[in-house]
């Protein structure tokens, strides 16, 4: 089905969201739904089906966002569906150890290569803060590095930027956190590689570990430089810390295996999450047994968690995890990214206007920039009113991009060649209408 301009008021969305405002904080409940980044307010979704999403309002559009990474099959699939469906039948909850955890374990540890053993959480979130806590309670160190621009949940630790200087340790990024617990995070520049030599020259027997997004994919998509990822891992062995690869967004979407599988480099940790819910809240985290072996009830590292292991996320995420075993669609992944990336870049090369598209498989990101993006700082200096402009052309066109111009667009295995070609016409149109 085509995607239809959005020409007339979304009138129906705005009641709700003033209904919502009253009743829920900002409106909404995670913040970036609330549009400020892109001004307006936000539309509200009546259904979804494959690539597209069907609004409140009547309106029908392409996503690129899929609901921030899982729906690598789109929406509502059929499969995942039935799969959600026949664990139904028998309970939504039981309290106990359950089949699916065994098999999912097992698809786990059979596709990432860092897996020896894996325990099931129920958000990306709770898979950070619990690697975290595993790496410190392994090592018995306090200190983690990781890097500004990455984001790895609403874990207090983890919620800290910067300083002034690149060796600074961080302070607090939200009200409510501690400085004591941001004083044991130190926050480097990504693909800063003296810098992150020289913090581990300086720190090393104090740091427990490095969490890192392997592709930084929260604040657009950055990639690595030649060589930076190899230098993680290391300064991480020969420092006996933990490397942990956040692959929350990654994982299972750029490859089988994630970017460990795609670049060959074997993390200590993974923290997982999105695509093995089969788009139902999950998290997962696992890696080194020796390291597993830590967590209770056989170490001294505590976590738990009443619904982890849920039977309708595992059987959601079962169904989606073994459809991409059996497809493959990674090929196809490429083609489509790198077709929606040469769009872009044609039309800007025409207006003579500044943009970079990093793409890698089904991800891609665009940067209003002069230069390519290796970096938080780069990515918070592109020229964000461009993007603002493009979001709201696309949402008016049938496009839905991701309401901030920090954040990655996807494809799923749902867009056709129609939606593509039709998207990026669309985009086209609205870069040559800034």
């Amino acid at each position: 089905m085509d995607s239809q301009p959005a020409s007339h008021t979304r009138q129906r969305s705005a009641d709700l969201f003033a209904r919502a405002q009253q009743l829920i904080p900002g409106g909404v409940n995670s913040p970036v739904r609330a549009f400020r980044s892109v001004g307006g307010a936000p539309f509200f979704t009546q259904r979804a089906e494959g690539a597209h999403l069907h609004t409140s309002d009547g309106d029908d559009l392409i996503d690129f966002v899929c609901t921030w990474g899982p729906a690598i099959h789109g929406h509502n699939d059929p499969d995942v569906r039935a799969a959600i469906a026949q664990a139904l039948e028998n309970g939504t909850s039981f309290g106990t150890p359950n089949p699916y955890e065994v098999e999912m374990a097992e698809l786990i540890i059979e596709l990432v290569p860092s897996v020896e053993k894996v325990r099931m959480c129920n958000s990306g979130t709770e898979a950070t803060m619990s690697a975290i806590r595993l790496a410190r309670g392994y090592t018995g160190r306090d200190k983690i590095i990781k890097f500004a621009g990455c984001y790895h949940g609403h874990v207090d630790s983890l919620l800290v930027k910067a300083g002034s200087g690149a060796l600074t340790l961080g302070n607090p990024d939200s009200a409510g956190i501690p400085a004591s617990f941001a004083a044991e995070t130190i926050v480097l520049d990504y693909n800063d590689a003296d810098t992150l030599r020289a913090t581990f020259a300086q720190q090393g027997a104090d740091i427990a570990a490095i969490i890192v997004e392997p592709y930084p994919a929260n604040c657009g998509l950055i990639l690595p430089d030649a060589g930076y990822l190899e230098l993680l891992r290391e300064l991480c062995t020969a420092h006996k810390s933990v490397l942990i690869f956040d692959e929350v967004m990654t994982g299972f979407r750029v490859a089988l295996g994630g970017v460990q599988e795609r670049v060959g480099i074997t993390p200590d940790l993974t923290a997982m999450g999105k695509i093995i819910g089969g788009g139902l809240p999950v998290g997962a985290f696992g890696g080194k047994a020796e390291i597993m072996n830590q967590l209770a009830p056989l170490g001294p590292v505590y976590q738990a968690g009443t619904l982890s292991g849920n039977p309708l996320a595992m059987a959601a995420g079962i169904a989606a995890l073994k459809k991409l075993k059996e497809t493959n669609p990674y090929p196809l992944f490429e083609t489509m990214g790198r077709t929606m990336r040469a769009a872009l870049l044609d039309v800007a090369k025409a207006k003579g206007f500044p943009l970079q598209v990093p793409q890698v498989g089904s991800m891609f990101a665009l940067f209003f920039s002069e230069q390519p993006v290796r970096n938080n700082e780069d990515a918070t200096s592109s020229q964000t009113q461009h993007f603002n402009t493009l979001f709201k052309y696309a949402l008016d066109h049938g496009v839905y991009l991701p309401p901030s111009a920090y954040e990655t667009c996807f494809i799923c295995t749902a867009h056709n060649g129609r939606d593509i070609e039709q998207a990026a016409e669309i985009l086209a149109a609205g870069i040559r209408s800034i």
